[in-house]
């Protein structure tokens, strides 16, 4: 049997929001699968969704840029949400994504040797571990950007819109965080997937397969309306969908970035009671 640690237990509670006991047993019976543990408890109604990004954990900044067809987005992490506002690194990270955008550099190894001196010198001055963690770029006929405070940043490609518009999508992208631009993008595996869970919930009612097949259509347009930029209500204007609105202004969205600080990188989580005790005792 695999073994259960309390930090997967702890991530399945994060993510289903169901409690510890049903989340530990749902682990054992899923052999350590997470996924599988995530499947099983939406199909017995224990868990209604899953939040699909890992946890926010490190500290730092998202910077975009814009120039002319072409955008630039870049995350530069540090340890603390001290530093991620101290001159020298937010300056630091000017010069990295001025050099990203200027060189159109897509690589992050390449972005990374670039300024790996620069790097090493800050973080003896600093005293935190730093990292130029990704870079992206986005191109297009129309480019437009929207930074949300230094902890979300967002990219969006477009045809026929205008400024305005652009930001607004990419507003709506940073608040709404869709994961594909069409409900036809949605990869087959993820909405077969989707469509089983969903099957499973509709027989549990008793209904003949052919009822629960049609019951199941209509929650799974939902779904993968749900998951993509144009089928999501947009936020500046529920009445319609993101879809709607680039209808109505005759422009589509082509493709979008979304990054936000410390999605997916786990932080080692410590006691600060006890690290403050221990402290004492040495002193």
């Amino acid at each position: 049997m695999a073994d259960i640690t309390a930090a997967l237990v702890k991530e399945l509670r994060e993510r289903t929001g169901a409690g510890m006991m049903e989340c530990k047993k749902a682990l054992v019976e899923a052999n350590g699968d997470i996924e599988l543990a995530i499947d099983n408890m939406r199909k017995s109604g224990q868990a209604k969704a899953a939040k699909k990004s890992g946890r926010v954990a490190a500290e730092g900044v998202i910077l975009a840029e814009v120039a002319g067809n072409t955008g630039v987005i870049v995350e530069l992490n540090c340890e603390t949400d001290f530093v991620a506002k101290d001159a020298g690194f937010l300056a630091f990270g000017k010069e990295v994504i001025a050099a990203a955008t200027a060189e159109r550099i897509a690589d992050i190894d390449v972005l990374k040797a670039k300024f790996e001196d620069q790097r090493t010198a800050l973080v003896a001055k600093i005293g935190e571990n730093i990292n130029i963690r990704r870079v992206a770029i986005l191109e297009g006929d129309v480019i437009g950007s929207y930074l949300h405070g230094a902890r979300i940043g967002v990219l969006v490609s477009a045809t026929g819109a205008d400024e305005e518009l652009v930001k607004h999508v990419a507003m709506h992208v940073a608040a709404s965080k869709p994961e594909y631009v069409k409900p036809e993008d949605v990869p087959a595996d993820v909405v077969e997937r989707e469509h089983q869970i969903q099957l499973d919930i509709a027989m549990q009612s008793g209904k003949p397969r052919e009822i629960a097949e049609k019951m199941v259509q209509g929650r799974m347009n939902k779904f993968t309306g749900e998951v993509s930029l144009t089928g999501q209500q947009f936020v500046m204007d529920p009445s319609k969908t993101v879809g709607q609105l680039l209808k109505e202004k005759n422009a589509d969205v082509v493709n979008f970035i979304r990054f936000e600080v410390g999605e997916g990188i786990e932080k080692v989580e410590s006691d600060f009671a006890a690290e403050v005790a221990a402290m004492s005792k040495q002193s």
